[in-house]
């Protein structure tokens, strides 16, 4: 049996976090990523092995059999998830992250370390409340996210009236308890404290509509890395320490990012979203017009310049393998393919980079949307296969419109547009999409991997 010294647990902690970093680091470049993957899996490994077999822990068998089971879960469900799953799994392991902060809090209040002076005592106090507040709403908040992007929870807006003033309410009787409890009022008031945390995180998710929820998959990244570092502060474990740092702050960070690439007040989001449009949103003129896999061929083999702008249903329909074959053979053709891929495009961050990658379409020819947008102008044919919200017009000329001043794809201004889409029903935030009535647009009706497939018997 291994047994770590203080200082050989501190050495492995440096190795983690210097591998936690180089991980964020690799995570950042789509050719980087398997080594920033790597990267984070030798240093958790470490983590996890210093931990257990460092000083302080004693390695019985309920640890053994909770680290067995955990790590079969892991296992099990990293093997059954597919693409289409990882945002609703991303938000579930917040929500441990959340759960496990307030029963670490919880915990350390009940059980309270031996502290030598006031001043100490007086910090884990707020360490354990600040921790517990934290890790509550990350909980439900979570939680809440999970069963909308599953579908099992109203992907809209719930917008209650003067929820502002309810969260600020919250958030000052959160506060008095605080200092109640710091002046030992009793424990109850760290309970009473949690349940209302719980409400905050579930209302602050609920008022968030469906076109805003990647920011809160990586708001929520950023909640629970903090719940982790107050954990860390918590039990004196440095490591977790700046392991939620990281986290807290690259999650920050990528909201951040998300919500300037949407147009978006950070702030605007976790109060309440798209809670609807201002004004009457401009009335729609036209028809859709479909088109069938020989009409789509046919001006593919006309054109020389090709966009393709991959969305959710592309991940839904695992139409990736398709989409990478229709590229290998127009560019055997001699045609020049590429893609634009929107910052919030799919319900995670980075989704659509990750299916490419995955159906091993060169990494080259996928193009950020600062990147590609002019282009669209000198582009023959664009091909958007699930998406809606990224390349809806609304977004430019309808001042009323919930996304109004978005960035979108400018897919419009090419020459021919072919939309691939199950129907005529809207996008995830339920807004309509003038793009689809447009004179050179054609609809592509079908599930995507289907259409593809009939439209590839159509290329040689």
């Amino acid at each position: 049996m291994f047994d770590l010294s203080a200082e050989m647990k501190t050495a492995a902690y440096i190795a983690s976090t210097v591998l936690f970093i180089l991980s964020l680091g690799g995570l950042s470049d789509q050719e980087s990523a398997k080594r920033g993957v790597w990267y984070g899996i030798v240093g958790m490994a470490i983590a996890v092995f210093a931990t257990i077999f460092g000083p302080g822990v004693e390695l019985g068998p309920l640890l053994i059999i909770v680290l067995v089971l955990g790590a079969a879960a892991g296992v099990y469900v990293a093997q059954r998830v597919e693409m289409t799953g990882m945002p609703e799994l991303v938000a579930a392991l917040h929500s441990f992250v959340g759960l496990a902060a307030v029963f670490i809090g919880i915990n350390s209040d009940i059980n309270p370390p031996e502290l030598a002076t006031a001043a100490e005592k007086v910090i884990h106090e707020v360490e354990v409340f600040v921790g517990v507040f934290i890790g509550a709403i990350t909980f439900t908040g979570s939680i809440v996210a999970y069963g909308k992007l599953a579908g099992k929870v109203d992907g809209k807006a719930l917008i209650l009236p003067g929820r502002h003033v309810l969260n600020v309410g919250l958030l000052v009787l959160s506060i008095i308890l605080l200092f109640m409890y710091m002046n030992h009022a009793g424990s109850w008031t760290l309970y009473v404290m949690t349940i209302l945390a719980f409400i905050i995180g579930a209302h602050l998710v609920m008022a968030i509509g469906g076109a805003d929820m990647p920011v809160v998959v990586s708001m929520l990244n950023s909640y629970s890395g903090w719940a982790a570092a107050a954990t860390g502060f918590m039990l004196g474990n440095d490591l977790l320490i700046v392991t939620g740092a990281l986290v807290g702050s690259s999650g920050a960070i990528l909201s951040y990012i998300m919500c300037k690439a949407m147009n978006r007040k950070f702030l605007s989001v976790i109060l309440g979203g798209f809670g609807g449009p201002s004004g009457e949103a401009m009335e729609i003129e036209g028809e859709q017009i479909a088109i069938d896999a020989d009409g789509v061929a046919s001006a593919l083999d006309d054109a020389d310049q090709i966009i393709i702008v991959p969305g959710y249903g592309m991940a839904v329909a695992q139409a990736q393998q398709s989409v990478s074959e229709l590229t290998r053979r127009l560019r055997a053709a001699g045609k020049t393919v590429r893609f634009g891929i929107h910052p919030v495009a799919g319900r995670l961050p980075g989704h659509m980079n990750v299916l490419l990658a995955e159906a091993k379409v060169p990494y080259d020819i996928v193009l950020e949307m600062d990147e590609i947008n002019d282009d669209f102008p000198e582009t023959d044919v664009v091909i958007v296969i699930g998406s809606n919200d990224i390349v809806n017009p609304a977004a430019q000329e309808d001042p009323n419109s919930p996304i109004a001043g978005m960035p979108v794809l400018e897919v419009w201004k090419a020459k021919q547009v072919f939309v691939s889409k199950r129907g005529q029903g809207t996008g995830y935030s339920g807004i309509e999409n003038p793009l689809f009535f447009k004179e050179n647009t054609r609809m592509f009706y079908g599930d995507a991997k289907a259409s593809l497939d009939a439209l590839l018997q159509k290329i040689s």
